[in-house]
């Protein structure tokens, strides 16, 4: 069995304003950077460990933090781990996003990617990485909001309505037979 725990980036201003930042590559901010640290002393994780990360700033330098914290060597970047490409709604606060085009779940953004096809990326770069591992080795990967929500919603077939994945937080799967499963549920931060 191979765990894989995926962590949030850390704040970046445009968290802090609430702009959709999608693909847009924004750096964290202190607060971010903290959060990092945080995540680092946070995880429960075993030995050996295989960090890896999307390749958005804000993703490699999270990962970075975490992997000097605990002695984790990397991050081995993955592009298809960033981020949902939210189109033309990149930069838009919420606010102006619920505005223009209704409801944050269900809104049609044009030019954005859906959001099965983000989880069927994502899913096939795991499946990948942990294919390439030995059996007992835990991958952290950090992502980003909505990846892991979306990858969340598709492994437990529940639109989880109000999911929030705050930054900096640790969500666990498990790749038992080749297949991806949340191994912790109570981990899912309805808000």
């Amino acid at each position: 069995m191979t765990l894989i725990t995926l962590v949030r980036h850390g704040q970046t201003d445009w968290n802090l304003a609430r702009r959709i930042q999608g693909s847009t590559d924004i750096p964290l901010n202190d607060t971010g950077r903290r959060q990092a640290r945080e995540a680092a002393a946070d995880l429960i994780v075993t030995d050996p460990v295989l960090l890896v990360s999307s390749d958005l700033a804000r993703a490699v330098e999270t990962a970075q933090i975490i992997g000097a914290q605990r002695g984790w060597a990397g991050p081995q970047t993955f592009t298809a781990l960033r981020e949902r490409n939210y189109g033309v709604a990149e930069g838009m606060t919420d606010t102006e996003l619920v505005t223009r085009f209704g409801s944050w779940h269900t809104a049609e953004i044009p030019d954005a990617e859906p959001r099965e096809q983000v989880a069927e990326r994502a899913l096939r770069a795991l499946a990948e990485i942990a294919a390439g591992v030995d059996d007992g080795t835990h991958v952290v990967a950090v992502s980003h909001g909505g990846v892991i929500g979306s990858l969340l919603r598709h492994l437990t077939g529940d639109p989880l309505p109000g999911l929030r994945i705050a930054n900096g937080s640790a969500h666990t799967l498990r790749v038992e037979n080749g297949t991806l499963l949340v191994h912790e549920p109570h981990l899912l931060p309805v808000a």
